[in-house]
């Protein structure tokens, strides 16, 4: 845990910086509360990885006369 002369060298670390980066840090702030609340709401849960394998199958047939030569394109 941070204690509080860490947190006051992280305030004066945001006021010296230059204001066109505080929007970087508000948004990586926002990153790190939300990653910590979904990692607090699902402490053991594992995500099974997605497998692609098979997944546009049926979605389009390729013609029986794929490999043929075209006629005149144009």
């Amino acid at each position: 845990m941070i204690g509080a002369y860490d947190k006051k060298n992280i305030i004066k670390k945001l006021q010296e910086l230059p204001t066109e980066l505080l929007g970087e840090v508000d948004d990586f702030v926002d990153f790190l509360k939300a990653k910590h609340a979904k990692a607090s709401a699902e402490p053991n849960k594992v995500e099974e990885p997605k497998s692609l394998y098979g997944a546009a199958k049926g979605l389009f047939v390729i013609p029986d006369d794929f490999n043929e030569p075209l006629d005149k394109l144009g």
